[in-house]
Protein backbone atom coordinates (compact mmCIF):
# COMPACT_ATOMS: atom_id res chain seq x y z
CA UNK A 1 0.00 0.00 0.00
CA UNK A 2 1.34 3.44 -0.97
CA UNK A 3 0.33 6.42 1.17
CA UNK A 4 1.49 9.99 1.68
CA UNK A 5 0.95 11.04 5.28
CA UNK A 6 1.59 14.67 6.21
CA UNK A 7 2.76 15.40 9.74
CA UNK A 8 1.86 18.76 11.28
CA UNK A 9 2.19 20.03 14.83
CA UNK A 10 0.62 23.11 16.40
CA UNK A 11 -0.68 26.16 14.58
CA UNK A 12 -0.60 29.62 16.15
CA UNK A 13 -1.97 33.11 15.49
CA UNK A 14 0.59 35.33 17.22
CA UNK A 15 2.89 33.30 19.45
CA UNK A 16 4.08 29.66 19.21
CA UNK A 17 3.45 29.26 22.95
CA UNK A 18 -0.32 29.48 22.38
CA UNK A 19 -0.62 25.74 21.79
CA UNK A 20 1.20 22.55 22.71
CA UNK A 21 4.65 22.05 24.17
CA UNK A 22 6.77 25.10 24.88
CA UNK A 23 10.43 24.83 23.88
CA UNK A 24 12.62 26.11 21.05
CA UNK A 25 12.64 22.62 19.52
CA UNK A 26 8.86 22.27 19.64
CA UNK A 27 8.33 25.78 18.28
CA UNK A 28 10.24 24.98 15.11
CA UNK A 29 7.55 22.52 14.14
CA UNK A 30 4.72 25.02 14.65
CA UNK A 31 3.20 26.98 11.77
CA UNK A 32 1.59 30.40 11.86
CA UNK A 33 -2.00 30.26 10.56
CA UNK A 34 -1.18 31.83 7.19
CA UNK A 35 1.54 29.22 6.54
CA UNK A 36 -0.76 26.37 7.57
CA UNK A 37 -3.45 27.68 5.20
CA UNK A 38 -0.92 27.90 2.39
CA UNK A 39 0.05 24.25 2.91
CA UNK A 40 -3.59 23.14 2.78
CA UNK A 41 -4.27 25.31 -0.27
CA UNK A 42 -1.34 23.66 -2.01
CA UNK A 43 -2.73 20.21 -1.35
CA UNK A 44 -6.19 21.24 -2.57
CA UNK A 45 -4.65 22.63 -5.77
CA UNK A 46 -3.45 19.20 -6.89
CA UNK A 47 -5.79 16.80 -5.08
CA UNK A 48 -9.53 16.80 -5.72
CA UNK A 49 -9.98 13.76 -3.46
CA UNK A 50 -10.26 14.31 0.31
CA UNK A 51 -7.69 12.85 2.70
CA UNK A 52 -8.52 9.41 4.01
CA UNK A 53 -8.50 8.39 7.67
CA UNK A 54 -6.68 5.67 9.58
CA UNK A 55 -10.03 3.92 9.98
CA UNK A 56 -10.03 3.42 6.18
CA UNK A 57 -6.71 1.61 6.05
CA UNK A 58 -8.01 -1.85 6.90
CA UNK A 59 -10.66 -1.75 4.19
CA UNK A 60 -10.08 -4.38 1.47
CA UNK A 61 -9.63 -1.61 -1.12
CA UNK A 62 -8.97 2.10 -0.97
CA UNK A 63 -10.55 3.93 -3.88
CA UNK A 64 -7.49 6.07 -4.64
CA UNK A 65 -4.35 4.09 -5.40
CA UNK A 66 -2.21 6.91 -3.99
CA UNK A 67 -4.15 8.19 -1.00
CA UNK A 68 -3.00 10.81 1.48
CA UNK A 69 -3.65 11.56 5.16
CA UNK A 70 -3.31 14.63 7.41
CA UNK A 71 -2.04 14.14 10.96
CA UNK A 72 -1.30 16.54 13.83
CA UNK A 73 0.85 15.49 16.79
CA UNK A 74 1.05 16.45 20.48
CA UNK A 75 -2.59 17.32 21.32
CA UNK A 76 -2.20 21.08 21.42
CA UNK A 77 -5.39 23.11 21.65
CA UNK A 78 -4.86 24.60 18.17
CA UNK A 79 -6.39 21.46 16.67
CA UNK A 80 -9.69 22.64 18.13
CA UNK A 81 -9.26 26.40 17.74
CA UNK A 82 -7.73 26.45 14.23
CA UNK A 83 -6.94 23.16 12.53
CA UNK A 84 -10.33 21.45 12.59
CA UNK A 85 -12.14 24.49 11.19
CA UNK A 86 -9.58 24.89 8.40
CA UNK A 87 -9.88 21.23 7.44
CA UNK A 88 -13.66 21.18 7.61
CA UNK A 89 -13.90 24.30 5.43
CA UNK A 90 -12.41 22.13 2.68
CA UNK A 91 -14.60 19.13 3.51
CA UNK A 92 -11.68 17.29 5.10
CA UNK A 93 -11.05 15.54 8.39
CA UNK A 94 -7.74 14.73 10.06
CA UNK A 95 -6.07 13.01 12.99
CA UNK A 96 -5.33 14.53 16.39
CA UNK A 97 -2.70 12.45 18.18
CA UNK A 98 -2.74 13.22 21.89
CA UNK A 99 -0.21 12.79 24.68
CA UNK A 100 -2.80 12.00 27.29
CA UNK A 101 -0.89 13.11 30.43
CA UNK A 102 -1.29 16.68 29.15
CA UNK A 103 -5.04 16.69 28.45
CA UNK A 104 -6.58 19.81 30.00
CA UNK A 105 -3.27 21.49 30.77
CA UNK A 106 -2.59 25.02 29.56
CA UNK A 107 -2.20 25.00 25.78
CA UNK A 108 -3.54 21.47 25.32
CA UNK A 109 -6.88 20.01 24.29
CA UNK A 110 -9.46 19.47 26.99
CA UNK A 111 -11.64 16.39 27.42
CA UNK A 112 -14.67 18.33 26.14
CA UNK A 113 -12.79 19.49 23.05
CA UNK A 114 -11.64 15.95 22.29
CA UNK A 115 -15.19 14.66 22.53
CA UNK A 116 -16.39 17.43 20.21
CA UNK A 117 -13.67 16.75 17.64
CA UNK A 118 -14.47 13.06 17.73
CA UNK A 119 -18.16 13.84 17.12
CA UNK A 120 -17.17 16.07 14.18
CA UNK A 121 -15.47 13.12 12.47
CA UNK A 122 -11.82 13.67 13.32
CA UNK A 123 -9.77 10.67 14.44
CA UNK A 124 -8.45 10.96 17.99
CA UNK A 125 -5.43 8.77 18.60
CA UNK A 126 -2.61 8.14 21.05
CA UNK A 127 0.69 10.03 21.01
CA UNK A 128 1.78 8.05 24.08
CA UNK A 129 0.91 9.06 27.63
CA UNK A 130 3.93 11.12 28.75
CA UNK A 131 5.70 11.82 25.42
CA UNK A 132 9.11 10.25 26.25
CA UNK A 133 12.00 12.13 24.66
CA UNK A 134 13.44 8.94 23.15
CA UNK A 135 10.72 6.31 22.99
CA UNK A 136 12.89 3.57 21.50
CA UNK A 137 15.23 3.79 24.52
CA UNK A 138 12.44 2.82 26.92
CA UNK A 139 12.16 -0.73 28.19
CA UNK A 140 9.54 -2.85 26.45
CA UNK A 141 7.23 -2.80 29.47
CA UNK A 142 7.50 1.00 29.57
CA UNK A 143 6.64 1.25 25.88
CA UNK A 144 3.68 -1.07 26.28
CA UNK A 145 2.53 0.89 29.31
CA UNK A 146 2.70 4.20 27.45
CA UNK A 147 0.52 2.85 24.64
CA UNK A 148 -1.91 1.04 26.93
CA UNK A 149 -2.33 3.88 29.40
CA UNK A 150 -2.94 6.49 26.71
CA UNK A 151 -5.43 4.25 24.87
CA UNK A 152 -7.31 3.58 28.09
CA UNK A 153 -7.61 7.30 28.88
CA UNK A 154 -8.89 8.12 25.40
CA UNK A 155 -11.31 5.20 25.27
CA UNK A 156 -12.77 6.13 28.66
CA UNK A 157 -13.12 9.72 27.46
CA UNK A 158 -14.63 8.98 24.03
CA UNK A 159 -16.60 5.85 24.81
CA UNK A 160 -15.27 3.77 21.93
CA UNK A 161 -12.13 1.94 20.82
CA UNK A 162 -9.04 3.98 19.98
CA UNK A 163 -6.70 1.95 17.77
CA UNK A 164 -4.47 4.49 16.00
CA UNK A 165 -1.35 6.13 17.39
CA UNK A 166 1.69 8.15 16.41
CA UNK A 167 5.24 7.82 17.71
CA UNK A 168 6.55 10.74 19.82
CA UNK A 169 10.12 11.86 19.36
CA UNK A 170 10.74 10.17 16.01
CA UNK A 171 12.89 7.35 17.43
CA UNK A 172 11.53 4.10 15.97
CA UNK A 173 12.50 0.46 16.49
CA UNK A 174 10.85 -2.90 15.92
CA UNK A 175 10.06 -3.02 19.64
CA UNK A 176 8.13 0.27 19.36
CA UNK A 177 5.79 -1.25 16.80
CA UNK A 178 5.61 -4.63 18.52
CA UNK A 179 4.62 -3.14 21.87
CA UNK A 180 2.08 -0.90 20.15
CA UNK A 181 0.51 -3.98 18.58
CA UNK A 182 0.54 -5.79 21.92
CA UNK A 183 -1.26 -2.80 23.47
CA UNK A 184 -4.03 -2.90 20.85
CA UNK A 185 -2.80 -0.30 18.35
CA UNK A 186 -3.80 -1.24 14.80
CA UNK A 187 -2.23 1.69 12.93
CA UNK A 188 1.03 3.34 14.05
CA UNK A 189 2.35 6.48 12.37
CA UNK A 190 6.09 7.11 12.52
CA UNK A 191 8.20 10.08 11.41
CA UNK A 192 10.08 8.24 8.67
CA UNK A 193 9.36 9.93 5.31
CA UNK A 194 8.28 6.92 3.26
CA UNK A 195 5.15 6.04 1.29
CA UNK A 196 5.24 2.28 1.77
CA UNK A 197 3.65 0.61 4.77
CA UNK A 198 4.43 -2.63 6.56
CA UNK A 199 2.80 -4.78 9.20
CA UNK A 200 4.30 -5.57 12.60
CA UNK A 201 2.17 -8.31 14.14
CA UNK A 202 -1.37 -6.88 13.74
CA UNK A 203 -0.20 -3.26 13.54
CA UNK A 204 0.15 -1.38 10.24
CA UNK A 205 3.18 0.95 10.35
CA UNK A 206 2.82 4.13 8.27
CA UNK A 207 5.53 6.73 7.59
CA UNK A 208 4.97 10.50 7.49
CA UNK A 209 6.48 13.61 5.95
CA UNK A 210 6.94 16.44 8.46
CA UNK A 211 5.84 19.95 7.52
CA UNK A 212 8.04 22.30 9.57
CA UNK A 213 8.45 25.99 10.09
CA UNK A 214 10.36 27.45 7.18
CA UNK A 215 9.04 25.02 4.59
CA UNK A 216 8.05 26.57 1.27
CA UNK A 217 4.33 27.28 0.93
CA UNK A 218 4.09 24.63 -1.80
CA UNK A 219 5.95 21.95 0.17
CA UNK A 220 2.81 19.90 0.95
CA UNK A 221 1.61 20.29 -2.63
CA UNK A 222 4.81 18.71 -3.91
CA UNK A 223 4.57 15.89 -1.38
CA UNK A 224 1.07 14.74 -2.35
CA UNK A 225 1.65 14.70 -6.10
CA UNK A 226 1.91 11.18 -7.54
CA UNK A 227 5.43 11.88 -8.84
CA UNK A 228 7.62 13.90 -6.50
CA UNK A 229 11.36 14.51 -6.12
CA UNK A 230 10.57 16.22 -2.82
CA UNK A 231 9.63 12.91 -1.20
CA UNK A 232 12.95 11.39 -2.33
CA UNK A 233 14.86 14.39 -0.97
CA UNK A 234 13.10 14.12 2.39
CA UNK A 235 13.90 10.40 2.59
CA UNK A 236 17.58 11.01 1.83
CA UNK A 237 17.79 13.84 4.37
CA UNK A 238 16.13 11.71 7.03
CA UNK A 239 18.66 8.90 6.65
CA UNK A 240 21.65 11.26 6.71
CA UNK A 241 20.34 12.74 9.95
CA UNK A 242 19.72 9.23 11.26
CA UNK A 243 23.44 8.57 10.92
CA UNK A 244 24.36 11.85 12.61
CA UNK A 245 22.06 11.59 15.64
CA UNK A 246 23.80 8.69 17.46
CA UNK A 247 27.25 10.02 16.56
CA UNK A 248 26.67 13.57 17.76
CA UNK A 249 24.28 12.98 20.65
CA UNK A 250 23.33 16.25 22.35
CA UNK A 251 25.30 18.25 19.76
CA UNK A 252 23.01 17.05 16.97
CA UNK A 253 20.47 19.87 17.34
CA UNK A 254 23.25 22.47 16.92
CA UNK A 255 24.51 20.81 13.76
CA UNK A 256 20.96 20.45 12.45
CA UNK A 257 20.45 24.18 12.99
CA UNK A 258 23.52 24.89 10.88
CA UNK A 259 22.61 22.44 8.12
CA UNK A 260 18.94 23.39 7.98
CA UNK A 261 17.70 26.14 10.31
CA UNK A 262 14.07 25.03 10.25
CA UNK A 263 14.85 21.40 11.08
CA UNK A 264 15.39 19.69 14.43
CA UNK A 265 14.92 16.20 15.81
CA UNK A 266 11.32 15.11 15.22
CA UNK A 267 8.98 15.71 18.13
Amino acid sequence: MQLVSLLFHDVYRRDPGESGFRSPGADRYKLIVSSFDAQLDGVAAVRTDPPILATDLHRPQIENAFAYLLTVDDGGRSYHTVVADQLEARGWRGHAFVSTDFIGQNGFLTAAQLRELDARGHVIGSHSASHPARFSACRREEMRGEWSRSRRVLEDLLGHAVTSASLPGGYFSDAVAQTAAEAGVHVLFTSEPVTHTHAEKECLVVGRFAVRRGCDDDFSRRLVQPTSWTRSEEWASWHVKGLLKPLLGSFYSRVADWLSPEDVVAS
